[in-house]
């Protein structure tokens, strides 16, 4: 790899025992106004000592990365899941030393969405676009400094696409986060 494909960044939780290590370029970093993030995003500030999880306008900041590119360097018996509901294809994953919230996971997905602020303050990538607007909280304006879409734009999914196509349409599978979020009030 050369350029930015040798790039690494580190996604770590706010006391420091969980730590992600992702390497190359990101698929996309977005801002997600979706009802499920939004609702993932208030059950994991109400934990306690939680560091803020939602923008003031109730967005969520991601960036994608392909799965083959992320590993856990540390702290992997910290990482618990938590879905919205039993059968919800998307699993979110907190780090219960501090309730951390580190990633989502799409079910049967070939990339792995990391929570922005958890990576290194000087390494974070800009966001690209806002995706999911018109499930944003009402009266909430979007601003025109970036594009954004109602849903998931043509663009978003090409870039998936491509990072698919990119690992031969494989579909790692994450092996590190070892049971539920419980007894933490969600």
């Amino acid at each position: 790899m050369t350029g930015s494909e040798s790039r690494t960044l580190n996604a770590r939780c706010t006391c420091g025992q969980v730590q992600l290590r992702a390497t190359g370029r990101p698929i996309v970093a977005a801002a997600c106004y979706c009802a499920s993030c939004r609702k993932a995003g208030g059950l994991f500030e109400a934990l306690p000592g939680a560091a803020p999880v939602l923008n003031s306008d109730g967005s969520t900041d991601f960036v994608l990365f392909r799965k083959d590119r992320i590993d856990c360097v540390r702290g992997a018996d910290q990482l618990r899941e938590h879905r919205l509901t039993p059968t919800s294809k998307t699993r979110r994953v907190v780090a219960i030393c501090c309730n951390a919230p580190m990633f989502l996971e799409f079910t049967g997905g070939h990339w792995l969405t990391l929570y922005r602020q958890r990576l290194d303050q000087e390494a974070r990538p800009p966001l690209e676009m806002r995706v999911m607007t018109r499930d944003r909280r009402a009266g909430v304006s979007v601003k025109d400094d970036l594009p954004s879409y109602s849903g998931h734009s043509g663009k978003f999914m090409l870039k998936l696409i491509g990072a698919w196509a990119a690992m031969a349409f494989r579909t790692p599978k994450i092996d590190y986060v070892k049971g539920e979020l419980d007894g933490h009030g969600t």
